[in-house]
């Protein structure tokens, strides 16, 4: 089960780093993306830094399960209410697909080291 935690761990710190470094940026895909949710740029420079702070703790758990686990907690949560906010705006179901299956993949990485 270790091989498949760091698998699960590698695919959420680069997913997070990536998008939480282009929120932050402000890419222009973020910002519109953000618009279409109704919800402020702030909130999204917010969100962003959520997603580095997390998957700093994702490169802590490479030593440190524990603090993975915690990591995929908050991801995985942050994950959810994004997903949420899609259905919220009545966005359709594929533009929902992401922020579902990242937040599967926090839920996982918390019930594989379980």
């Amino acid at each position: 089960m270790a091989i498949v935690f760091v698998i699960l761990q590698s695919f959420l710190l680069v997913a997070m780093g990536f998008g939480g470094a282009g929120k932050i940026a402000g890419s222009k895909n973020w910002v519109d993306i953000f618009d279409s949710l109704k919800l402020p740029q702030w909130f999204r420079v917010v969100t962003g830094v959520v997603q580095l702070a997390g998957a700093a703790g994702l490169v802590i758990g490479y030593w440190n399960k524990e603090v993975a686990v915690w990591a995929g907690l908050l991801l995985a949560f942050t994950m959810f209410v994004g997903f949420l906010s899609h259905f919220r705006v009545k966005h359709s179901v594929g533009q929902a697909v992401p922020a579902l299956i990242l937040t599967l993949v926090g839920a996982a990485l918390i019930v594989v080291q379980a």
